[in-house]
């Protein structure tokens, strides 16, 4: 069942989606070689906890950290360990807060210093197929339209988008109807309506779409081996059109990163 937001509760998602957006640009400035992801994942729960909000992942189904570290070939669901980052690393962080009831859930995948270029071109394509799905996140359409839209562009770069592993709605609950694929055909699923809220997040392999999941129950990687990238904002559907409750503002800003690719999804 979806669970349609009334304004004032989208605000208030907006306040947990920016408790998250601020840890990301936070650890943008951290994330480097020679650092372990358990002293970022400190970092972000003390930071998360500083903005009077809860560490949204931490205990959640059972989940011990409060970030989903994901280095290299794999794409979700790590564990933050000791083992340092090294030159040429990719790391998908992916953090979640609970403020005011209500749930934020956001992930950017940088670079670790100098990366390999097929490696940047696949982080560049898939933070750019999230806002192409974004785009169809509006009044009237359905859910394979925004599925259509991520899988059709991605695989036009010959990437692989992953089957098992979907975007959700989001509330007072983390994950919530409708399960939100980066794959589909057009004109299929749940239709969008006033006041829905979803967490958009393709994630995009190098190599082959499958994955497999390791004998820790969490960690997935891809069949292959091949790097995969993960980006992922919260969304609402405000006069019939997308609204960014989320914002990579704070990490493009620690990066240097000038863009105003967002400014089209706000009101």
């Amino acid at each position: 069942m979806i669970k349609i937001k009334t304004r004032e509760e989208i605000e208030l998602m907006r306040e947990s989606a920016l408790v998250v957006s601020r840890t990301l640009g936070m650890l943008a400035k951290e994330v480097k070689p020679g650092v372990s992801t358990l002293y970022l994942d400190k970092l972000a729960e003390e930071f998360i906890r500083e903005q009077g909000a809860i560490p949204g992942f931490l205990g959640l189904y059972d989940f011990p950290n409060t970030l989903c570290m994901s280095p290299n070939s794999q794409v979700v669901h790590g564990i933050p360990n000791k083992k340092p980052l090294i030159e040429g690393d990719i790391i998908s962080i992916d953090c979640g807060a609970l403020k005011n009831g209500f749930y934020g859930d956001h992930a950017y995948t940088f670079a670790i210093g100098e990366i390999d270029l097929e490696v940047q071109k696949l982080l560049d394509v898939t933070k750019e197929s999230l806002y192409v799905g974004i785009r169809e996140f509006k009044a009237g359409n359905r859910v394979g339209d925004v599925g259509f839209a991520i899988q059709d562009f991605t695989e036009k770069h010959g990437y692989g988008v992953v089957r098992e592993l979907v975007g959700h709605g989001l509330g007072r609950e983390m994950h919530e109807d409708p399960e939100m694929p980066n794959y589909g055909k057009r004109g299929r699923g749940k239709k969008f309506v006033e006041g829905m809220v979803v967490a958009i997040e393709p994630m995009t392999n190098l190599g082959t779409h499958k994955i497999r999941q390791h004998s820790d129950g969490w960690t997935i990687t891809t069949f292959d081996n091949k790097p995969s990238a993960h980006f992922e904002h919260d969304v609402a559907i405000v006069n019939g059109k997308p609204e960014l409750l989320s914002t990579f503002k704070y990490v493009n800003e620690s990066l240097g990163i000038v863009t105003d690719i967002e400014d089209e999804f706000r009101q």
